[in-house]
C-alpha cells in the first residue's frame, strides 16, 4: 500500500490506551441443575462458536474431559464498560442471564464481585453495579444519533476469553431491525465480533461509546463481516431507567404493522414503498381509542418520516407514556393527521384462534370460501367476513392466501359475509393490484392480488 494512503487511515492506539481501563471482562456462574453440564459460554454464545470451538469445548455443552452425567455449575463470559465511577456497569442481558454468581475483572487484573441491578430481555441489555467499586475508570458517552453510515468504529472486547482485543471496521447501515428485537434499531458494522465480545462498547473515533455490541449474523458460526450494536442513546435511556427503578417502561401503539412493497404501494395509491401498514389496531388501544384504522398508513410519527415500517416501534417505544404524538396517516387516499396519547408496553402475551369448520361455497379467484363460524368470530373478536377452506390455481395462490385464511377487507372494501365477498370481487380491476386484508394464526396482514 503506498505511504500516503497508509497515513490516512485512522491510527487506534490513543483510543485504545484512554479508554481500555474502563472496559471489563465479565464472568458468571449458575447452579448446576440436576442435568445442568458445565458451558464456558452461554447458550447464545455457544451456538455462535465455530464448530471446532464446540467440538473443543464437547460437543453441545459437555466441558472437555468430563464424563456423561457428571454436572458442575455452568459458566459464561462476556464483556461490559463502566459507565460511572461508582461501578455500575452495562451489558447485555444475555451474558448475565441466570447467573447467580457475576465477577467483573479490570484491566489491573482485580477481580470484584458485581450486583445485578436489572435486566431488559428485549433490547438484551443488563446494568450490574461493582461492589465496593470506588473512583472506578468511565467511558465517555456519545450520541448514536450522530453516526454516519461509512464512519469508522472500533471495538473492544473478550472474544473467545482473549482480553482486550480491539477491533475496527466501520458503520455499515443504521436502523437495522432484527426478527426478536423490534424495539432496537441496531447499528451494523463489519467490526469482527466474536462469543465473548457481547456487552462490549463500540467506540467512534473520539473515544466516545456509541453502541453495544450485541449480536453477529452467521452460517458458520463464527465472524462473517455483519455485526450488530445497540445504539448506546437507546442503551442509556434503559440504563438509566433500570438504575432509578429496576424496570423499563416503553410507549406502545397497539398495532400490528407490516411493510409496504411495491405492489401494496400501488394499491393504496402511493408513488414510492414508504411507510408502515396497519394491519390490525388492538382493541382497547391507544390506537384504537386515537382513531387509527387497518389499511391506514403511517407516514411520519412526530414529524420524523417513515421510510421501513420497522422505523415505527422504536420511535413508539422511546416516548414517554402518557405522552401525546402526531400520526401523519395516509387513508383511503387522502393525508391526515392524528393525534394519539402513547400507552404503556404491555408484558408479551399470545393469542389463539379457533380452527375454521370446512366449506363448500366457491368463489371465483381459485377460491374456495364460507361464512366465518360465530366462535371463530368471537376468538378473533371481529364483526364478520369469510373462511378461505380451498385455494386452487389463480389470482388467490399467486397472492399467498392459504387455507384456514380469514379475509376480512378486499380492495379496502369491508367484507362480512359470503355475499359482500362476491360484491366486492365483482368490479375488481384487471390486472391491476388490490389489497387484501386476511387474518392469520389470529394475526391480520396485507397481501397483494392481482385479478
Amino acid at each position: 500500500m503506498p505511504a500516503s494512503a497508509a497515513r490516512g487511515l485512522p491510527d487506534f492506539t490513543d483510543l485504545v490506551e484512554d479508554n481500555a481501563d474502563a472496559v471489563v471482562n465479565i464472568s458468571t456462574t449458575q447452579a448446576p441443575s440436576a442435568q445442568g453440564r458445565r458451558l464456558p459460554f452461554n447458550q447464545r454464545q455457544f451456538e455462535q462458536l465455530p464448530e471446532f470451538f464446540q467440538d473443543f469445548f464437547g460437543g453441545h455443552g459437555a466441558p472437555f474431559g468430563r464424563g456423561p452425567g457428571q454436572s458442575a455449575p455452568r459458566q459464561s463470559m462476556g464483556s461490559g464498560f463502566i459507565v460511572s465511577s461508582d461501578g455500575y456497569v452495562l451489558t447485555n442481558n444475555h451474558v448475565v442471564e441466570g447467573a447467580d454468581e457475576i465477577v467483573v475483572r479490570l484491566s489491573d487484573r482485580r477481580e470484584l464481585n458485581a450486583t445485578l441491578v436489572g435486566t431488559d430481555p428485549r433490547s438484551d441489555l443488563a446494568v450490574l453495579k461493582i461492589n465496593d467499586g470506588d473512583d472506578l475508570p468511565v467511558v465517555q458517552i456519545g450520541r448514536s444519533s450522530d453516526l454516519k453510515t461509512g464512519e469508522w468504529v472500533l471495538a473492544i472486547g473478550s472474544p473467545f476469553g482473549f482480553d482486550y482485543t480491539a477491533t475496527a471496521g466501520i458503520v455499515s447501515a443504521l436502523g437495522r431491525s432484527l426478527p426478536s428485537e423490534n424495539y432496537v434499531p441496531f447499528i451494523q458494522t463489519d467490526v469482527a465480533i466474536n462469543p465473548g465480545n457481547s456487552g462490549g462498547p463500540l467506540f467512534n473515533l473520539d473515544g466516545e461509546v456509541v453502541g453495544i455490541n450485541s449480536q453477529i449474523y452467521t452460517r458458520s458460526g463464527g465472524f462473517m463481516g455483519v455485526s450488530f450494536a445497540i445504539p448506546i442513546d437507546d442503551a442509556m435511556n434503559v440504563f438509566r431507567q433500570l438504575r432509578d427503578s429496576g424496570s423499563v417502561s416503553r410507549g406502545w401503539l397497539g398495532v400490528l404493522i407490516q411493510e409496504v412493497n411495491r405492489d401494496l404501494a400501488e394499491s393504496f395509491g402511493l408513488s414510492r414503498p414508504r411507510g408502515a401498514l396497519v394491519a390490525e389496531v388492538m382493541p382497547g388501544s391507544p390506537a384504537e381509542r386515537a382513531g387509527l384504522r387497518a389499511g391506514d398508513i403511517v407516514l411520519a410519527y412526530e414529524d420524523d418520516e417513515i421510510s421501513l415500517s420497522s422505523d415505527l416501534p422504536p420511535m413508539v417505544g422511546r416516548t414517554p407514556v402518557g405522552e401525546s404524538a402526531i400520526l401523519d396517516v395516509l387513508r383511503g387516499g387522502d393525508r391526515i393527521e392524528l393525534e394519539v396519547t402513547i400507552g404503556q408496553l404491555p408484558d408479551e402475551g399470545g393469542s389463539s384462534t379457533g380452527a375454521p369448520a370446512q366449506g363448500s361455497s366457491t368463489a371465483p379467484l381459485g377460491l374456495v370460501i364460507e361464512s366465518l363460524p360465530e366462535k371463530l368470530r368471537n376468538d378473533l373478536g371481529i364483526d364478520g367476513g369469510v373462511v378461505v377452506t380451498d385455494v386452487g390455481r389463480g389470482a388467490a395462490l399467486d397472492a399467498g392466501i392459504r387455507p384456514r385464511d380469514v379475509i376480512t377487507e378486499i380492495n379496502r372494501q369491508p367484507v362480512t359475509s359470503v355475499s359482500e365477498f362476491r360484491s366486492a370481487i365483482s368490479d375488481l380491476p384487471q390486472g391491476k393490484a388490490v389489497s387484501v386484508r386476511v387474518i392469520r394464526q389470529g394475526r391480520a396482514i396485507y397481501l397483494v392480488m392481482k385479478p
